[in-house]
Order: structure tokens, then C-alpha cells, then sequence
């Protein structure tokens, strides 16, 4: 049996307003590359960041727990205007924050 991939904890948050902007720039240019920018990307990295905040700012610091709660939250969101859905958002906000720590997301490492 193949062992269990360790969680992954952020630093606690010092400025979660700060990494919230951070992620929604990087999130809308993720957005915005990956197919066609549109209006409606900066919606989603807006509302994306709005949840990451205050998730951060309740003191959540495993990175599983934060990409669930965007998946949850962001089903309330109209993607039909969208390439995307909340899944595709909760992934690249992964991927975004396992890339600004350093941390190579190939292969479960």
C-alpha cells in the first residue's frame, strides 16, 4: 500500500489582506492565460481571494482544508459565463500557493 501524502500547512497568515491580493493577481493571471481573458475572471479572483482571506483570517492553515472550502463556497458562483468551474479555481489556487512556497506538485511530491 502506497503512503499517505502529508498534509501541507501554510505559515500561519501575518497579512491575510496582502496574500488575499496577491492570490487574486495571481489567480486572474492564471485565469486570464489559460484561455481568454475575460470580464468574468476577475469576478472569480475576486470572490476566490475574498475566501481565502477569511478562511486565513480564522486561523486555517492546511492547504487541503483551504481548497475545499473554496470548492464549497464558489458552487454558489455562476460559472456560465466561464471556461471554468470551482474545481478548476480551488486547483490553480493550489498550485499557485504549492508554487510561491517552493513546493514541485509533480508526481505527489
Amino acid at each position: 500500500m502506497a503512503d499517505p501524502i502529508p498534509p501541507i500547512t501554510l505559515p500561519p497568515a501575518q497579512n491575510p489582506q496582502q496574500e488575499g491580493e496577491w492570490l487574486r493577481r495571481a489567480l486572474l493571471n492564471w485565469l486570464n492565460q489559460e484561455f481568454i481573458p475575460e470580464q468574468v475572471n476577475h469576478t472569480i479572483a475576486d470572490r476566490a481571494a475574498q475566501i481565502f482571506v477569511r478562511q486565513r483570517m480564522e486561523g486555517e492553515n492546511d492547504l487541503g482544508s483551504l481548497v475545499i472550502a473554496i470548492v464549497t463556497e464558489m458552487q454558489a458562483f455562476d460559472f456560465s459565463q466561464s471556461f471554468y468551474s470551482e474545481f478548476a479555481v480551488a486547483n490553480a489556487v493550489s498550485d499557485l500557493l504549492l508554487d510561491s512556497l517552493g513546493i514541485d506538485r509533480c508526481c505527489g511530491q
